[in-house]
Parts: C-alpha cells; sequence; structure tokens
C-alpha cells in the first residue's frame, strides 16, 4: 500500500493539467446550449487522452526517457533537428505563455474583483501561490499540491451534479448515442482539444521516467494514469451534466460558467456562488501550475542540454512562463497576436506530437516487448485523424478562415 501511495502523483498531474478554465467553460457551454447530446465527445476524449498517455507511460517506464529527448534522439545528425526543436519551443513555450494568461485570470474569475489602480490583485497572488509551489524543491510536494486541487475540483463539481439528481436514461443516451446538432461542431471539437493537449504529453512522460527510476512499475504507471484520466472525465462529465440540469433550455443562451451560479441558488443557496469560485479556481491555478512546469520539461529535453545547463533553464523557463502569464492577467491585457500564433504552432504541434509518438511506441529497441499492439496502433491511428482535423481548426481559426 505504501509504495503505491509513493507511486501516485504523474496521473494527477496530467488531470490537474486538462482541467482548467478551457475545459470547464466548454463544457459548460456543452451542456448549457446542447443538453446532454454531447456527452459521448467528452467519453471520446477521454479515450483518446488515454490512447496517447498510455504510450508515454510505456516511453518513461519502460525506455526511461522523456518526450523532449525521445524527439531530440531520433531528429539527431539529420536535417529535422532543429526545426522539430523550434517547433517544440514555439508551440509549447510561447503556447503556454499565451495560456498561463488565460489559465491565472481563469483561476480568479469566481471571486470577487479586487483592483489596485488598472492592476488586479488577483493574478499577482494566484501568481505569487503558482510560483511557491513550483519553486518547492520536492516533485513530492508539487504532485500532492495538484492531487488535492483535482480532490477540490471533483468534490464541487461531482457534488453538485450529484444533488442536482439528473435523468440516468438522458446521461446514458449522451454517452452512447453520438449525435451532432447543429452548430455544435465546434464546442466538439473544443472539447477533444482542451482535452488531448501537447504539452501533457512531454509532462507525462517526463514525470514518469522520474519516477520509473524511484522504483515505479508500468503497470502502476498504467494504473496511476487510467485512474487520473477516468477521475478527470468525470469531474468534466459533471460539469456538463450541471450545465446541462439547470440551463439548458433557459431563454437565453450559454456564454460563460458565471451563468451557473445563481441557477444554482435554490439548491446551494447563498454558498452558490462560493463553491462554484472555489471549483473554477482549482481549476485555474492547477493549469497555471502545470503549464509552465510542462514548458520546462519540453526546452531542457528538446534541446538536449548538458546536466550543469539543465537545472538553470528548467528553472527560468516555468519562471518566464509563470511572470509572462501573471502580467498579462493583471493588467487585463489581450495578447491577440501571442494566442493566434500559440493556436497555429499548437495546431502543428497535436498532430506532429501524435504521430511521433506513435512511430517511437512501435520501435521494438526502444521499447521491446512493450512496443504497440494492433489495437494499440488501431487506436492511435484513429486519435491521429482526430487531431488532424483539431489541428487543421486551429490553423484555419488563426488565419481567420473559421
Amino acid at each position: 500500500m505504501a509504495k503505491r501511495i509513493k507511486g501516485f502523483g504523474p496521473g494527477a498531474m496530467i488531470a490537474a493539467a486538462f482541467i482548467g478554465p478551457g475545459t470547464v467553460t466548454t463544457a459548460t457551454l456543452a451542456g448549457g446550449n446542447f443538453g446532454f447530446t454531447l456527452l459521448w465527445a467528452i467519453a471520446f476524449s477521454v479515450i483518446a487522452t488515454l490512447t496517447l498517455q498510455e504510450m508515454t507511460a510505456r516511453l518513461g517506464a519502460v525506455a526511461q526517457v522523456g518526450l523532449g529527448e525521445a524527439i531530440a534522439a531520433r531528429t539527431s545528425n539529420t536535417m529535422f533537428r532543429w526545426p522539430a526543436a523550434l517547433l517544440v519551443i514555439a508551440a509549447i513555450v510561447v503556447g503556454n505563455a499565451a495560456y498561463e494568461a488565460g489559465n491565472i485570470t481563469g483561476a480568479g474569475a469566481g471571486l470577487t474583483s479586487w483592483t489596485l489602480g488598472p492592476i488586479n490583485i488577483w493574478p499577482l497572488m494566484i501568481g505569487t501561490a503558482a510560483f511557491l509551489v513550483l519553486n518547492r524543491q520536492g516533485a513530492v510536494f508539487l504532485e500532492r499540491t495538484l492531487a488535492l486541487l483535482v480532490v477540490a475540483m471533483a468534490f464541487v463539481f461531482v457534488g453538485t451534479a450529484l444533488v442536482l439528481q439528473p435523468s440516468l436514461s438522458d446521461i446514458l443516451r449522451g454517452l452512447f448515442i453520438p449525435t451532432l446538432p447543429e452548430n455544435a461542431g465546434l464546442i466538439v471539437l473544443g472539447i477533444i482539444g482542451t482535452t488531448v493537449v501537447p504539452y501533457n504529453l512531454y509532462l507525462h512522460a517526463s514525470v514518469i521516467k522520474r519516477h520509473s527510476r524511484e522504483g515505479m512499475t508500468l503497470a502502476e504507471a498504467r494504473q496511476d494514469i487510467q485512474l487520473s484520466v477516468i477521475g478527470g472525465g468525470i469531474i468534466t462529465l459533471c460539469i456538463a451534466i450541471t450545465a446541462a440540469v439547470v440551463l439548458h433550455g433557459t431563454p437565453n443562451p450559454t456564454s460563460s460558467f458565471t451563468q451557473l451560479a445563481p441557477t444554482l441558488a435554490p439548491l446551494l443557496g447563498q454558498a452558490s456562488f462560493a463553491v462554484l469560485g472555489l471549483g473554477f479556481f482549482a481549476a485555474g491555478l492547477s493549469s497555471a501550475i502545470t503549464a509552465p512546469l510542462a514548458a520546462a520539461y519540453a526546452v531542457t529535453e528538446v534541446l538536449n542540454l548538458e546536466v550543469e545547463q539543465r537545472d538553470r533553464v528548467f528553472t527560468w523557463t516555468w519562471r518566464l512562463v509563470l511572470a509572462f502569464g501573471v502580467f498579462v492577467a493583471s493588467f487585463s491585457l489581450k495578447p491577440l497576436e501571442l494566442i493566434v500564433f500559440a493556436q497555429f504552432t499548437n495546431g502543428l504541434l497535436l498532430p506532429i506530437t501524435a504521430a511521433f509518438i506513435l512511430w517511437i511506441a512501435n520501435d521494438s529497441t526502444l521499447l521491446g516487448q512493450h512496443r504497440n499492439t494492433r489495437v494499440n496502433n488501431a487506436m492511435g491511428f484513429f486519435v491521429l485523424t482526430v487531431t488532424c482535423g483539431l489541428g487543421l481548426r486551429s490553423i484555419l481559426l488563426a488565419m481567420g478562415w473559421l
């Protein structure tokens, strides 16, 4: 039992990363505007995430390398070496810096406004909390903090959904009978895109690599990621279900997560704003911690730095990503050009990363008997096809064609 508790953590980090403000908002829009009909998209996003993250678990546990290290090794001494490195840095570092502002802003969205002149105080406090967690020497502390945030989100969102007592038949119909209502296409892609995120693949392989060197087995790594991703998917489902029950069918279309609070007042009373604010705060803070961390892992690994340089670059990478997010959120700035660039580069990186993982997961010299099976490959190619669609959508959005 002690060994199992010690091994828990990598999967919780992934769940904490993808249940951010984007996922909460998208799930709210799905439930509020389309009822239970898009629950199947959440289920698919969980399956897609498990498919790719299980491959990164094998990469870290069996080969004991991070995804960035694998990219560097596979492209070494080829013409793709620096283009691949620059693409990863652009998409992960610049992209995460842009999205970090959204994570920090989202963490304070449910909190009372508190300003000092033109400066919003909450992003400074949230950024400070994220800094203290990241700066604390000890991976166990970081993983336990993120696990607690996931538990807080589960308590808020799952508890709220249970109180509402939704129709079980409606939930099952939405989960197992895929339908695509008019104007729901972008919401479906948004649900998948906020769950299957490139930086989680870098983060997971790197953290599993460290845990495997401390004794974590592949079986334990698989159990950890399955429990965490499925748990994160249940939280996302509960957000959509709550929105479907309280917002779907109302005269005004759903456009914001904050619309949930007043409609829950009959159930939660004056605590409705505080309860949902806590959930949104936990979602934003957890993503605000993991985004800089993933950027730091990706940069140090893909550049294949020497040991003495790695720690310094790692530290300054996460600090710069976090500082940028705090600055933008504090002054309520909207770096549209940077966000557009982040969409474009992430649109490129998602299918490329998925393709690369699928390629190395079939490498018998690297993974031996743990290389992909036919079932793994079938699932992987299916997910790759979907990620190509997501990538194309991101690029078209960035270019203003959607």
